[in-house]
Order: C-alpha cells, then structure tokens, then sequence
C-alpha cells in the first residue's frame, strides 16, 4: 500500500503556477525621449531664419527693384530679352546685358540694340535739385532778416518772397498809405531805400544772376515831357531799385537785366490804380532761366563759370562786329 503524504504538501505540487505580468508606465511617451524633437527643432528654426532674412531683403529693395523682380516672375522671357518699356529690362537699375534684342524682329544691326540717350539741350534744361535747395535757403534767411530787422519787419505786409518757375522772385509792392514813390516820379522813398539796401547784400549768398523789372498801374502817365509814359517811369524806377540793392553790397557783376514793363502784368487788373501793381520785382534766376536768357539773344553755349559782367559783353562785342559788317 503505498504511503499517503500529508494534504498540505499535496496541495502545494497540484497548484497552478502565478504569472506576474508587469508592465512599463509611459510606455506611449517613450518616443519623446528620443532625438526625433532635435531635428524638428532645427527646421523650425531654419525656416524662422529663412523667413526673417526674407522680410530683411524685402525692407532693403527699392520698389523699382521689386517691381522688376515681379516683371521676371510674370514674363521672365520677356525680362531676359529685352522687353518692352515699363518691364524690369526697361527699368534704369536693371543691368542690360550685351547682344541683339532677341525679341526685336525688326531688321537691323544687332549692335544698335541699346540706344545711347539724348544729351540735355538747352530747350530741356530745368531746375537742378541743388539750384532749389540755394534759392529755397536764400529765401529762409531773407525771411529770418525780416523778421529780425526792425527796419524791415515794420514793412513786412509790402515784401513778398516766393519761388517760381524761373528762381526767386522777391516783390516790394506799394501800400495805400505807404507808396514807394512819389506820383509820377523814380525817386525812392527813405523806407524804400532801407529795404532794398537791407536785402542787397543777402543776395550775394548764391552765385545766381538777378533781374530787376519795374512796374506800374494803368494810369495814363501825364505829366512830363512829350512821349514820356509808363514804359519810361516803370525802367527809371527799376533803376533807382538797382543804384539802392548796389549800395547795399549787391555785386554789380550779378546784374543781368533791368527792365521796364509798365502796367502790362498787373497783379490786380480790375482796378487801374491798385497799389500792389505799383511794385519793384527781384528776380534770382534759376541755370535754366539763365540759359534761356542767353539762348534767346543767340548764343548756342552757355559758360557757367562766367559772371555775367564777362559773359554780357562778349554777346555785345559779337553784335557790334555783326552791325560793322553789315555797312
């Protein structure tokens, strides 16, 4: 009979065996420890860098350049070749390159492809940027001198500066109460005097040539000898202008023209006698008024480093040697 063994010891061989399963936290999360993230990083900041130095190029171009950019990517053949006006190949600060214009399908020599622009003429002369600038500082300091100057600011309401086509124009016009001249006559009055003598000197700060004109209203001059009239009383008056600028330190050699034009610009032509047409007109003329001033009495070259008192008569030595011909 074989031997019994204890139940406790039965029940331990018998026993199914225990599994313990045991399972890692985070294993979903395991992936962020790795270097994926590095490389992800990196591009981000690649691509902010890209970005950044874009917007940098974009605030540095111009907008001739952007648009010629814009014209390549819209017609980039026609960029390329040559185009046409109003394409980036058309536009001054695109480089052009060598060679016949491809889309030209004219013929010709393709070396005259580019065409050489026309030089300035005298008829196309305009108001250099640095002309401006010393005409628009002169009249800046003649308005401080205004209103700095007692003698000056106390008439102010007759002066009047303003810059035109043809330079600065600087107008002493007459008041009702306050005429510059006695009727009828070209002698100047004190206070008269003591503004044009008080701005003489100022106009020696550009190198500009001056024009003085007289002026009258449309009163018939009556008084005087026979045939004398506004024409005459308007060039005397311009004159004793002259004379008070000099006196006041104006260089004689600026001078280039006084002139008379009696009432035939009036500022005012609804009344006869307004007292603002009754006026002396300072004229600093502009390069481009200058040049037209010596185009006009014939001469087809102009010398900018002549003052006027040398360029002025040789046109008079040229017109008396064409009057002696002539006989």
């Amino acid at each position: 009979m074989a031997e019994r063994r204890p139940r406790g010891e039965e029940s331990e061989k018998t026993a199914a065996p225990v599994i313990v399963r045991r399972s890692k936290k985070g294993d979903d999360h395991g992936g962020h420890h790795g270097g994926a993230w590095k490389i992800a990083y990196a591009d981000f900041v690649t691509a902010m860098m890209a970005f950044f130095l874009l917007m940098w190029l974009l605030g540095s171009t111009s907008k001739y350049d952007k648009q010629g950019i814009e014209d390549y990517f819209n017609t980039p053949l026609s960029s390329l070749l040559g185009g046409n006006e109003g394409t980036a190949a058309a536009r001054p600060n695109v480089i052009q390159g060598g060679g016949r214009d491809m889309s030209d399908t004219r013929p010709g020599d393709g070396k005259k492809a580019q065409q050489e622009p026309a030089k300035p003429t005298l008829t196309q002369a305009t108001m250099a940027p640095n002309d401006t600038a010393r005409l628009e500082q002169l009249k800046a300091k003649l308005s401080a001198l205004i209103e700095q100057t007692p003698a000056l600011k106390a008439f102010k309401d007759q002066i009047r500066i303003s810059i035109t086509n043809e330079g600065l124009r600087i107008e002493i016009v007459d008041s009702l109460k306050r005429p510059m001249f006695a009727t009828g006559s070209a002698k100047l009055q004190s206070y008269a005097v003591e503004i044009l003598t008080q701005i003489g000197a100022s106009l020696n700060d550009v190198d500009n040539r001056i024009s003085i004109a007289g002026h009258t209203d449309a009163v018939t001059y009556a008084n005087g000898p026979a045939g004398y009239s506004n024409w005459e009383l308007s060039s005397e008056r311009a004159n004793a202008a002259r004379r008070a600028l000099v006196a006041g330190g104006m260089r004689e050699d600026k001078l280039l023209q006084v002139r008379g034009l009696a009432d035939v610009l009036p500022l005012n032509a609804n009344v006869a006698d307004e007292p603002t047409n009754r006026r002396i007109s300072v004229l600093v003329l502009n390069k481009a008024a200058e040049q037209a001033f010596f185009r006009d009495g014939g001469r087809t070259s102009i010398d900018e480093a002549l003052p006027a008192s040398e360029a002025i008569p040789g046109v008079v030595s040229k017109l008396k040697v064409s009057t002696r011909s002539a006989y």
